[in-house]
């Protein structure tokens, strides 16, 4: 049984622009984190200027959500002097934490940023109590953990040292030990160690014989080949206690890239989990709903990964497919005085469309939309992506709740 003090869970969101921020806010994130233009390992997830970072820290702050900014890039010589300033610039934000993998960021930001709280990412590869004890030493705060151990070594290392333990629950894995991959910078020049992954591991791999130019055998007895470095996704929504009871403080999801229906839907899910945990932990039980629900995401297939010490989580996918999910059609932007909804529109919606409507803290809504108006209040019988409409619902919803055909 788990004491109170072993509950609690920090739920840690990706932000990787403001929209997000803002959806991971509704969604009942505790604590987000995000990056700058520079310096952190998602350079193709929009990011924050230092303005928008200032007004997102102050945004989060406003409802008491932490953020922790990604300065954790393995930096050239030459890079020093950036880092220096945005360390600088970053001082009077007031973050809750700076994430750092490098030895002499960490340096610098002790320098510069003593009174933030240092986060070593898992890329430091922290894979036992002597390594945490080491990075306690020189001043980190918390420790991202490798994602190779398994909770009884997790729970070893929690045990012995008083850091804060953070690990990923949920999301895409990297073939490469803990993500600290040469495939990307090899076959594309892009640096996955500097925030520029193209994601090789994702691409479909043959055997061709030199002599034989144009004959592709496949590395296992199936047609298409096979995606040799592919992993599942990670998925650890019914192995929370397991989580908490080994020490772990702050749940991690995956996905600064990744879009608002998936960030939505997978925060409305361990948002469900962690308070059921917490209102009755001796009663608690996983619902179904909540793997049903994530399965409803676009994913590679699930796994436990290496937490369980079970060899066949962490084979290879090798079928290569993504399942892609449901199909999300709109985000809700305002509630107009007449009662309609007005919504962004992402996704192609008709009048009596069958949908579901994803709100913080509530239960999956099933509705019909009733009536569309385009953006200078005309009825129409269709809205397009990429505009701005109004649709009548049968069901209350609030600004950043999802909208998603039902049933697809």
């Amino acid at each position: 049984m788990m004491s109170p003090t072993t509950l609690k869970p920090e739920l840690l969101a990706p932000a990787g622009n403001f929209e997000k921020l803002e959806i991971a806010i509704h969604f009942g994130a505790d604590a987000v984190y995000l990056g700058g233009q520079d310096f952190s390992l998602r350079n193709f997830s929009g990011n924050f200027s230092s303005e928008e970072m200032r007004r997102a820290i102050a945004l989060a702050h406003h409802h008491e959500v932490k953020v922790y900014v990604a300065c954790n890039i393995y930096p050239r010589s030459h890079e020093s002097a950036g880092i220096r300033d945005f360390l600088t610039t970053l001082a009077d934000m007031d973050p809750d934490g700076i994430i750092i993998s490098d030895p002499g960021v960490l340096m610098m930001a002790r320098e510069l940023t003593p009174q933030v709280p240092i986060h070593l990412s898992t890329q430091a590869n922290t894979t036992s109590t002597a390594s945490a004890r080491f990075w306690l030493s020189q001043g980190v705060h918390r420790i991202n953990v490798a994602r190779e151990l398994s909770l009884s070594e997790i729970s070893a290392m929690a045990r012995g040292t008083r850091v804060e333990i953070e690990a990923f629950v949920h999301g895409a894995m990297c073939m490469a030990y803990s993500g600290r991959c040469l495939l990307s910078n090899f076959m594309t020049g892009r640096d996955s160690n500097r925030g520029m992954c193209s994601h090789p591991c994702r691409y479909q791999y043959a055997v061709v014989e030199e002599k034989r130019p144009g004959q592709y055998y496949p590395l296992q007895e199936d047609e298409h080949g096979t995606y040799i470095f592919n992993s599942k996704d990670l998925c650890m929504i019914d192995h929370l206690p397991a989580l908490i009871q080994a020490g772990i403080t702050s749940l991690k999801i995956e996905g600064r890239m990744k879009g608002i229906h998936y960030l939505a839907t997978v925060l409305h899910v361990y948002r469900q989990a962690i308070d059921a945990l917490i209102q009755n932990p001796e009663h608690y039980a996983p619902d179904p709903a909540w793997l049903e629900e994530l399965s409803k995401i676009s994913h590679r297939g699930y796994c436990t990964g290496f937490y369980l010490g079970e060899p066949g989580q962490v084979a290879p996918k090798l079928d290569g497919a993504a399942v892609s999910g449901q199909s999300f059609v709109a985000k809700v932007v305002a509630l107009n005085s007449d009662g309609s909804v007005q919504i962004d529109v992402r996704n192609r919606i008709r009048k009596h469309d069958q949908i579901e409507v994803l709100s913080a803290r509530k239960p999956l809504q099933a509705d019909t939309v009733k009536q569309i108006y385009n953006s200078d209040q005309t009825e129409v019988d269709v809205v397009h992506p990429g505009t701005r409409a109004s649709i009548r619902l049968g069901t209350p919803v609030s600004p950043n709740d999802m909208i998603r055909k039902a049933g697809i």
